[in-house]
C-alpha cells in the first residue's frame, strides 16, 4: 500500500525537482556578477571595464585607484596630482588603455605644473612613446616653438616644446639653453613627436594633436588572475572583505580565483555547475520527502513527541546576571537605548565574526593591538566626541579609530546614531565605516576606512598648506564632491549638522570623503523641522537655528555656505585677529558681497584679477554662496539645487547673456535685493562659545 502510494506520488516529485533546478539556478544569479557585467560608457568612449569602476559600475567591480567620473562627456580618472582622460581601453589581447592628460586637453596652460608620472603598482609605459617637456617662465634666450602665451603669476609669457630630451645648459641648434621655473613632461606617441620634428614650423595644431592623441598604458594588476576568471565565466573584482585584492565574481557567488574553483575554461561553466547544483538538490528533496512520508505513516507517535521534546529545550530562558556582559561604565538598565539592537551575551561582542547594523564587531583588544595601546604617537586626530587613531588590523587593512572621550549615556547614544548612519548610507563622498565595538564593549570605538591627505581644513589654512596650493579647479571638485554627498544625505532623511572643512576629508586623489555624523539627526518624513539644542562648530552654525532651536536641511545648507567662502578666499571660518565685524567669515563674505568686493574676497593666488574664466566662476560661487548664507532659512537654496548650480559653474554654463554670471534661475532682480539687504546680526563672541563644538583640532581619518 505505501509503496503504490509512493509510485503514485513520483510524478509530482519528479516535476518538484525539476522546478528545484530551476529555483536553484535563479537564486544563484549573484547581484554583483550583473553589476559588474556592464561596462563603463561616457559619451563617446566605452568599454571600459576592470580594474576600473565607478559611473555605472560598482566599487567592488574594480581595484582602489581605478576610480572613473563621467565629467563633460569624457571618463576620467586621476593618479599621482594629474588628470587622465581614457580614450579607448583594450582587453582583448593586452591589457592596455589609451590616456591623454585632461589638464592639457585644448590648452598649454595647466593650472598646476605636474609631471606625469605613474604609480608602477597599477601601470606601466608601452613602447613608441616620446616625452614631449613643456617650458615655462623661462628666462635664458629660447628658439624653440612657443605654441601660445599663458598667464602664470600675473605675468603673460610664452610656454615652450621640445620633443628630444635636453639638458640643463645643452645647446640645441641656435643659442638654446634650459632655464625655466617649470618643466611638465607630457608623453606623446613617437609617430605624433617626429610629425612636429618634420614640420619646418610646427603649427599649434599639430602639438595639440600630439598631446590630444594620448600615449598607452600597460595595466599591472591582476592580468592573469582577471584573465583566468573571465576564461571560466566570471567577473572581475575586488576582495570587499579587505578591500584590497583580486576576487572573481561569479553568476552564483564569489570565489578567489575562479568560477566554481576549477581550470574549466569554457564561459559556462557556471551555468553548468549550477545545473549540477540543481539536480543535487533536486534529488536532495526527493530523499526528504520520501524520508517524510516514510516518518509520517511509520513513527507518526515518535516523532510527535521528539518534537515537543526539542521545542521544550529551544523555548527561550530569562537572562540572567551570569549571561550578560557586566559593562565597564555605570550606565543604568534605564539607561540603555532600546530602539537599537544589542549584545546580550559575552560571546556576542567577542566574536569577530559578529555584526552590527550589517558591519563588524571589532573586539577591544584588536583595536587596541592595531593602535599600539592607542600611542600617542598613532593620534591623527582630536575633536569634540573622540580621538582618532592611526591603525593596522591583522588582515592588513589601514583604518582610522576613533575613541569616544567617555562611556555615559550620551556618547553611547552618539555612537549608535552614527553607526546605524554610516551602515544604512552608501556615497563613494562619504567616508566608509568598517565596523565598531559592542556598545556594552569597554570602550566605544568606531572604525573607518582611512583617508591619508588629511582635511580640507588642513590645506587651505592648515598644517598642509605648505605641501601644495589648491588649485581653483580643485577646489571647485571640492565642493562639488560635498555637495553631492549632502545632497545624498538629504534625499535620505538625514541632516548632519556639523558641515565644515575640517569634517571634509580628502584622498591622495583629492577626492572628498565626507566625515563625522556623530551630530547627525535622522530627519522625520512627515516633519519641517527638528526642535533641538543648537550644537555645532562656532562660525558654521544656522543662525536662524541658534537662534529658534529648529534644526533642518537648510541648516547644513548655510554651513555648506560657510565652506563654499572658504574654499574662495582661504580664510578660516573664525578668526580672532581679524576686525571685531569680520571675526565671522560669513559676515565678512556678505558684507563683501552687498558692497560688490567679490576680488576682496578671493583668495589673490586663484587669479581673479588674470583670468576671466577663474574671475566669472569664482564670483558665479560667491552668489551661491551668499544666497546659502541668508537669515531666513526659506531665502536659501536646496542642497539640490546648489548641487546643480555648482555643476553649472564648472562646466561654465553660466546662463549668462550679458557676460554677468548667473547660478541657478535666480534673477538679477532677486541678487540685487538680497545683495542690499542688512548684514546678518551674528552671536557674539561669548554666545558663540557657548556651542557645542564637535571639533576643536582638524580630525583626519
Amino acid at each position: 500500500m505505501h509503496f503504490f502510494l509512493l509510485q503514485s506520488l513520483f510524478p509530482f516529485l519528479l516535476i518538484a525537482s525539476f522546478l528545484s533546478i530551476n529555483v536553484e539556478l535563479s537564486l544563484c544569479q549573484n547581484q554583483q556578477f550583473t553589476n559588474c557585467s556592464s561596462n563603463i560608457t561616457c559619451g563617446s568612449v566605452g568599454g571600459i571595464s576592470y580594474p576600473f569602476w565607478g559611473v555605472n559600475r560598482p566599487s567592488y567591480c574594480g581595484q582602489p585607484g581605478f576610480e572613473v567620473q563621467c565629467l563633460n562627456n569624457f571618463p576620467v580618472f586621476n593618479m599621482k596630482g594629474a588628470s587622465y582622460r581614457i580614450l579607448q581601453m583594450n582587453t582583448t589581447n593586452s591589457r592596455t588603455v589609451k590616456v591623454a592628460r585632461n589638464d592639457y586637453w585644448g590648452t598649454f596652460c595647466p593650472q598646476t605644473f605636474v609631471n606625469t608620472t605613474l604609480n608602477f603598482s597599477l601601470f606601466d609605459y608601452v613602447s613608441g612613446y616620446r616625452n614631449m617637456t613643456f617650458y615655462y617662465q623661462c628666462s635664458a634666450p629660447i628658439t624653440l616653438p612657443s605654441p601660445q602665451s599663458c598667464n602664470i603669476s600675473n605675468t603673460m609669457s610664452p610656454v615652450y616644446y621640445l620633443t628630444k630630451p635636453v639638458t640643463v645648459g645643452q645647446t640645441v641648434g641656435q643659442a638654446y639653453s634650459v632655464s625655466c621655473t617649470h618643466e611638465v613632461i607630457v608623453p606623446v606617441y613617437e609617430e605624433a613627436a617626429l610629425a612636429i620634428e618634420a614640420a619646418t614650423v610646427p603649427s599649434q595644431t599639430i602639438v595639440t594633436n600630439a598631446v590630444e592623441g594620448g600615449f598607452s598604458l600597460q595595466l599591472e594588476i591582476d592580468n592573469d588572475e582577471c584573465d583566468k576568471c573571465l576564461g571560466s565565466g566570471g567577473q572581475c573584482g575586488l576582495n570587499t572583505g579587505t578591500n584590497s585584492g583580486f576576487s572573481c565574481i561569479c553568476a552564483n557567488q564569489t570565489y578567489a580565483s575562479i568560477c566554481n574553483g576549477t581550470s574549466n575554461s569554457s564561459p559556462s561553466g557556471g551555468k553548468k555547475t549550477g545545473i549540477a547544483i540543481g539536480l543535487a538538490v533536486g534529488g536532495a528533496i526527493l530523499f526528504g520527502i520520501f524520508v517524510g512520508f516514510y516518518f509520517y505513516y511509520f513513527i507518526q507517535r515518535k516523532k510527535r513527541k521528539l518534537a515537543a521534546e526539542t521545542q521544550s529545550k529551544e523555548a527561550p530562558t530569562p537572562l540572567t546576571s551570569t549571561s550578560v556582559a557586566t559593562p565597564s561604565t555605570n550606565l543604568s538598565q534605564s539607561q540603555s537605548i532600546p530602539s537599537y539592537p544589542s549584545f546580550t551575551s559575552k560571546s556576542d561582542y567577542d566574536n569577530k565574526a559578529s555584526t552590527y547594523f550589517g558591519v563588524q564587531v571589532f573586539t577591544y583588544t584588536e583595536l587596541e593591538e592595531a593602535t599600539e595601546n592607542f600611542s600617542p604617537a598613532k593620534e591623527i586626530g582630536d575633536g569634540g566626541f573622540g580621538t582618532v587613531y592611526y591603525g593596522k588590523l591583522h588582515d592588513g587593512r589601514v583604518v582610522a579609530v576613533k575613541r569616544l572621550y567617555e562611556n555615559n549615556f550620551k556618547r553611547v547614544e552618539q555612537f549608535m546614531n552614527e553607526v546605524e548612519i554610516l551602515t544604512r548610507l552608501q556615497h563613494r563622498n562619504l567616508v566608509k565605516l568598517y565596523g565598531c565595538t559592542s556598545k556594552r564593549s569597554r570602550e566605544l570605538l568606531l572604525v573607518y576606512e582611512y583617508i591619508p591627505n588629511g582635511t580640507v581644513a588642513d590645506h587651505l589654512h592648515g598644517k598642509r598648506v605648505e605641501s601644495g596650493f589648491l588649485s581653483w579647479p580643485v577646489r571647485l571638485s571640492i565642493a562639488i564632491d560635498t555637495a553631492d554627498a549632502l545632497a545624498y544625505l538629504h534625499r535620505n532623511d538625514v541632516i548632519h549638522r556639523d558641515v565644515k572643512t575640517n569634517n571634509i576629508l580628502l584622498d591622495d586623489d583629492f577626492c572628498v570623503k565626507v566625515a563625522d555624523f556623530g551630530l547627525s539627526r535622522l530627519f522625520p518624513n512627515d516633519a519641517t523641522h527638528v526642535s533641538t539644542a543648537p550644537q555645532g562648530t562656532p562660525g558654521y552654525v544656522d543662525p536662524e537655528y541658534y537662534q529658534c532651536y529648529q534644526l533642518t536641511d537648510k541648516s547644513d545648507v548655510y554651513s555648506f555656505g560657510v565652506v563654499l567662502i572658504e574654499l574662495l578666499s582661504s580664510l578660516q571660518a573664525v578668526d580672532t585677529n581679524r576686525h571685531r565685524l569680520d571675526i565671522n567669515l560669513a559676515n565678512l563674505a556678505v558684507n563683501k558681497i552687498q558692497n560688490h568686493l567679490v576680488n576682496e574676497l578671493v583668495d589673490p593666488l586663484l587669479g581673479f584679477e588674470t583670468n576671466v574664466s577663474v574671475r566669472r566662476m569664482t564670483t558665479a560661487v560667491a552668489e551661491l554662496a551668499f544666497r546659502c548664507l541668508q537669515q531666513e532659512k526659506d531665502m536659501r537654496p536646496t542642497m539640490e539645487e546648489v548641487l546643480k548650480g555648482l555643476k553649472a559653474v564648472q562646466n561654465e554654463d553660466l546662463g549668462s547673456e550679458n557676460g554677468e554670471a548667473v547660478v541657478l534661475d535666480i534673477g538679477a532682480d532677486e541678487v540685487e535685493l538680497l545683495r542690499n539687504m542688512p548684514p546678518p546680526l551674528s552671536p557674539d563672541s561669548n554666545g558663540t562659545d557657548k556651542l557645542v563644538s564637535s571639533s576643536t583640532t582638524p580630525s583626519s581619518f
